[in-house]
């Protein structure tokens, strides 16, 4: 463990600070991932308006790497609609290096070049004090007004953490940082950043089962989900729940159902040791007045080949609602049933209180509790979160079978009645979707229509189409997915106002094109594959691999080579569900593709990060790829500020009261965080 001398100065203020918290945090306060257990991202600060949101200035910036010695600029942000690594079960992409420093921004002090980093964080804020893990090996602690590090630690040699920020805890004796690394729930004093060595052995306890993701608060325990591998036969995906002031495992879910237990018939005989089907997302929600936790639970693994899991496969692709406090099962929802699209359950559900237009079970004077949820597949789905029941109605329709031999194909698919569209692209007709030369060049549709031919042309038979089968040495004969492996609504997730009933969204697509194939030895099908003995998995004419999308590459007049989607733009939105009726109130593009003439600019472009709501009436979000961090008016969708940022902010942002009483705005900008308030 490492610290700072000022943190040793400071420890004593923030102890008493901190004494006065409540586990929910003041109003000015940002305590947990999400805001709140029911995962809102709903601040009530409203000092900043519409009226004066372009006023926003910097405040402040920590960088949170070293720099290690190169100059320039950043690095080239992703191809808008390209995939994004594949998170898979939980990991994620190559970290984002470090950039040299610059005038007024803060250097780490350490001096060290530190090869990690922890880019899609986001920071809580209890008395105007930041945390958040940083640089994939430590946790900083920094004072909210100036951004100076009140504390650091830092995890021994070897260790590191891939988590997407810290949980508070404020227990029996004083409140606590809790936060994964690796097989370990670590356990810091909040007000010192050193270990609780009564917690577990010297600080930590084993979780056998990493997850990337951030711990839930409940009471006295710790809820986690799992961050398994991409094998069939591997790590469970169970979700666990620790007790905080013993280090001992309360109670275990099984994802898959066991032998006696609900849902077990639903495999056929593909249930023994299998892995994904876990929590990946980085956070789950929780209805507090009833004591009920909701997890989103995701596909199986194999992602593209389930021949070996015949059976819609609960609880895959499911919300799954159980008593928070033991385990114990309530209800489920499966959004897609045996999946073979990779759609997972990307994040959370978002909890909100219908007030009109829905008839629940839970309906108490006129107010139903519900819950939204919205995935990789595009579909919202709005639910009596007493009872599971769709309020709007979903139904059963049939989807295309396909070729694959030895697979199992489900005969239907869930669709809501409400609302009607999803908010991302699911099918492809060529006339009407692919890219023509006014959305972006007559160079770039060529190059779209020579990949079209190479891939002999892509199959799409609407909604849940699969993958088709391909004989080695046959022509090529491609299928296009969408929203594709990242696209749709990814780990960033909704935002809610609870006085509005509007929940605010991310929603972008992408596409996934090529077939399934019988493997070949030595292939490379995917990160994370490598052992696997299934005997299909996915290709294209690329070669072996799961990764390719109709995107294509094509030289502007200046020479650069771009590459963009071939699908008509936008390629993002952010969009904005009324969740009283179950329609969309408005959507935007979000993004600029800058390598466009400017009139063409305004495409969408976004990764997986997603917005939050204040009561002042704004939607901050980052996301975009054209290093930008965006503000929103609420009612309407009109953009009202935009501030250019060195690097991506594809972290989720937060707004806190800083102890001078001002508002900020924050985020985690790839190796930076940095921080806006008015003048």
């Amino acid at each position: 463990m490492k610290q700072t001398a000022f943190a040793l100065l400071v420890a004593l203020a923030i102890g008493v600070a901190l004494a006065a918290q409540s586990s929910t945090g003041g109003s000015g306060d940002w305590p947990m991932y999400g805001h709140d257990l029911r995962g809102n991202k709903f601040s009530p600060l409203k000092d900043i308006t519409p009226d004066n949101v372009a006023n926003l200035t910097s405040a402040w910036t920590v960088r949170l790497t070293a720099p290690a010695g190169r100059r320039g600029a950043s690095p080239p942000p992703p191809v808008p609609g390209a995939e994004e690594g594949a998170p898979g079960r939980g990991g994620a992409g190559a970290p984002a290096g470090p950039r040299a420093g610059a005038a007024g921004v803060a250097i780490d002090p350490s001096g060290v070049a530190q090869a990690g980093s922890n880019p899609e964080a986001t920071p809580i804020a209890v008395n105007g004090v930041l945390y958040l893990p940083a640089a994939g090996n430590r946790v900083l602690a920094i004072d909210g007004e100036s951004g100076k590090e009140l504390w650091r630690y830092t995890l021994r040699p070897g260790s590191a953490t891939t988590a997407r920020g810290v949980a508070y805890w404020n227990g029996p004796q004083g409140p606590r940082i809790v936060f994964t690394a690796g097989p370990h729930l670590v356990m810091l004093d909040a007000a010192s950043g050193q270990l609780v060595a009564g917690f577990g052995r010297n600080g930590a306890v084993e979780i056998a089962v990493p997850w990337n993701g951030v711990p839930v608060i409940y009471k006295n325990l710790a809820i986690l989900g799992a961050t398994t591998g991409e094998l069939p036969q591997g790590l469970p995906g169970d979700t666990r729940a620790f007790d905080l002031r013993t280090g001992k495992k309360v109670w275990e879910f099984h994802t898959v159902p066991l032998p006696g237990e609900p849902g077990h018939d639903t495999w056929i005989d593909g249930w023994r040791n299998r892995s994904g089907t876990n929590v990946w997302t980085w956070t789950m929600t929780l209805d507090e007045e009833r004591g009920v936790l909701y997890m989103p639970i995701a596909g199986p693994a194999a992602n593209y080949w389930g021949g070996d899991r015949p059976g819609n496969n609960l609880y895959a692709n499911s919300i799954v609602a159980v008593d928070a406090e033991t385990g114990k099962y309530k209800w489920h929802f499966q959004t897609v049933h045996h999946d073979l699209w990779d759609s997972d359950m990307s994040n959370p559900p978002t909890l909100v209180d219908i007030t009109k237009g829905g008839r629940g079970e839970g309906t108490k004077g006129g107010t139903t509790p519900a819950l939204l949820f919205v995935g990789k597949t595009g579909y919202v789905f709005i639910l009596d979160r007493v009872t599971g029941k769709p309020i709007f109605g979903v139904e059963e329709r049939p989807v295309p079978k396909g070729d694959v031999p030895g697979e199992w194909y489900a005969a239907t698919q869930p669709f809501p009645v409400k609302p009607a569209q999803p908010v991302s692209r699911t099918e492809f007709n060529k006339e009407r979707d692919m890219v023509r030369p006014e959305d972006t060049s007559p160079e770039h549709v060529a190059a779209c229509e020579d990949l079209w031919n190479r891939s002999g042309g892509f199959h799409n038979a609407g909604p849940f189409t699969p993958f088709g089968f391909h004989e080695d040495g046959a022509p090529p004969k491609s299928t296009i997915q969408l929203p594709g492996g990242t696209g749709g609504v990814n780990w960033g997730g909704a935002a809610a106002d609870p006085a509005s009933g509007l929940v605010f969204v991310n929603a972008h697509d992408g596409t996934l094109v090529g077939w399934i194939e019988a493997k070949k030895a030595g292939g490379n099908y995917g990160r994370g594959t490598e052992g696997s003995t299934q005997p299909f998995d996915r290709a294209s004419i690329s070669g072996p691999g799961p990764y390719a999308g109709f995107t294509a590459p094509y030289r502007t007049a200046i020479g650069r080579t771009v590459q963009l989607p071939c699908t008509r733009p936008p390629w993002a939105k952010l969009v904005a569900i009324n969740a009283n009726t179950g329609d969309i109130a408005w959507q935007t593009p979000l993004g600029l593709t800058e390598a466009l003439p400017a009139e063409k600019q305004l495409t969408g472009a976004t990764g997986s990060a997603g917005p939050m709501v204040t009561a002042g009436g704004l939607v901050f979000v980052g996301a975009t790829t054209d290093n930008r961090f965006r503000a929103f008016d609420a009612r309407t969708g009109k953009e009202l500020w935009a501030t250019k940022t060195e690097a991506a902010v594809n972290a989720n942002p937060m707004t806190y009261r800083g102890r001078n009483g001002k508002q900020y705005v924050a985020a985690v900008a790839t190796d930076q965080l940095i921080a806006f308030t008015l003048p």
